[in-house]
This record gives structure tokens, sequence and C-alpha cells, in this order.
């Protein structure tokens, strides 16, 4: 197994990809021949579960992009099963303190490599007899930092051995700071400099959810490697609405 979009943030190089949540596999066969660098299947907050997002995955399985996803919860159960349906990497909620870090890693690897992981890769053995010997080093393991108390620990958190990557949660931050959506507020923006400047001492990949694509942009040229510069909903809306502002017929229900 080889991981394009690790190898891509090792090398210090930026990518760019889609936030899924439609349970259709014509979306992700579509979207995934577009040339973004990865998807990722929420499993969070949208109605994505196990056997879906493996339907999903397989939709995109002879295309270029990475399919990554983010799991439900910083939990062994749901990541050692997303794992098994072939995700190339997981997105981690609600990672506040080094210890939910080294969890949230140990859920990840296998014995040999100092984890906890199950032995049970179905899918990907499938498609890659050599599995076991690569995924350690190949699946890709972000955190996301979401919360007042994650951007306090941020430089015990990004220490952690193992950890790729980290993701920051514009909504869910801003909300724990007092200032839901004021993405604009300096509370938030020192935040974010906080933890982007401590991953870049420490050689970890920086990750954002770009609120729309002029914030996306913005984040990318601030130097972010992994940005999400948009979703499968979002551009059915977007589409949507510029059809019917040209024709003078938007009604919201």
């Amino acid at each position: 197994m080889k991981n394009r979009v690790k190898e891509k943030l090792k090398n210090g190089e930026q990518v760019i990809g889609l936030w899924m949540s439609i349970p259709s596999p014509d979306v992700t066969e579509l979207l995934s021949r577009m040339g973004f660098d990865w998807f990722v299947f929420d499993n969070e907050h949208s109605p994505l579960d196990v056997p879906t997002t493996q339907m999903l995955m397989q939709a995109m399985s002879d295309t270029f992009t990475v399919p990554l996803v983010r799991v439900p919860w910083n939990d062994l159960v749901y990541i050692k099963k997303t794992l098994d349906i072939g995700a190339y990497g997981v997105i981690i909620p609600w990672v506040n303190s080094k210890e939910d870090a080294q969890k949230a890693v140990s859920y990840c690897k296998y014995p040999w490599s100092g984890g906890i992981r199950g032995f049970g890769p179905r899918r990907p053995s499938i498609l890659d007899k050599d599995y076991v010997k690569t995924a350690d080093d190949e699946i890709l393991v972000i955190v996301q930092i979401e919360t007042q108390e994650a951007v306090h620990n941020i430089e015990e958190i990004l220490s952690v051995e193992g950890l790729d990557g980290f993701y920051i949660g514009p909504m869910d931050l801003t909300a724990s700071l007092g200032i839901l959506g004021k993405f604009d507020d300096e509370k938030f923006e020192k935040a974010v400099e906080k933890v982007f400047e401590t991953g870049k001492q420490v050689g970890v990949a920086s990750g954002i959810h770009g609120m729309g694509l002029t914030d996306a942009m913005r984040r990318l040229k601030q130097g972010f490697q992994f940005v999400c510069v948009g979703s499968d909903l979002g551009f059915i809306e977007n589409g949507a609405l510029s059809i019917l502002r040209e024709l003078g017929r938007l009604k919201y229900l």
C-alpha cells in the first residue's frame, strides 16, 4: 500500500480535498475523477456508516484520490473497523490532550509497531497482499483540534510519536472560544496561528477546514498543507443557487 497523500505531506507539499457526506457511489465516482488529492468521508456528522463508506471507497478505487475517514470518536472499535475497510487514514475528533493523541496513534498501529490495532485487515489485504507489512508506515493519523483545551495543550499533543498531522475544525473551535462562527475574530485567529506555528516547529503536517473557497485559498497561501476546499453537498447547493439566481427564480422554503 502506498499513500500518496502522506508522501506529499512528508515532502512539504500541499494537498486539497473534499468533505464527503452523500451516501451515493455515483457522486463519489464522479468527483474522484476530477483531480482532488483526497476525500474525507464524514462518519461523525453525517449519515455515513462503515458499510456505506466501504461502498463509496470502492466507487473510487481506480482513481488517484486517496480515501480518508473522519471517525465518529477517538475509539479503538471505530478506528479499526474503518481501517479494515480500506481507509488510507483517519481524522480523529476531540483530541484534547497528549493522552488522547497517544490513544489515537495506538489505535491505528499494529502491536509490532507499538499499537493495539487488532488483526483483521479484511478489504485492504484483498487489494494488497503485503498490506500488513506497510500499513503502519502508510496509514495517515490526523488529530482534530477543535477546543480551547486542545489549543492550550497543542505542544504536548503534537509531540506524540506516530502522529502525522492536525486538522483544525473552525466551527467547533469558535464554539469553544465562545464566538461561534466568527472566523474573523482575533481570538480565533490567534488560536489558529498558535496551532499552525507549533506544527511547523515539530514537523507535523498542518490541516484546516476551509470555510468556503476564499478562506481555503487564504489558508493555502498561509502555508497550510492539508486543506478542505469544499464538499459534495456544497457543490450541489452552489450549482443550484447559481442557476436559480441567473433565472431569477431563487426561493428558499
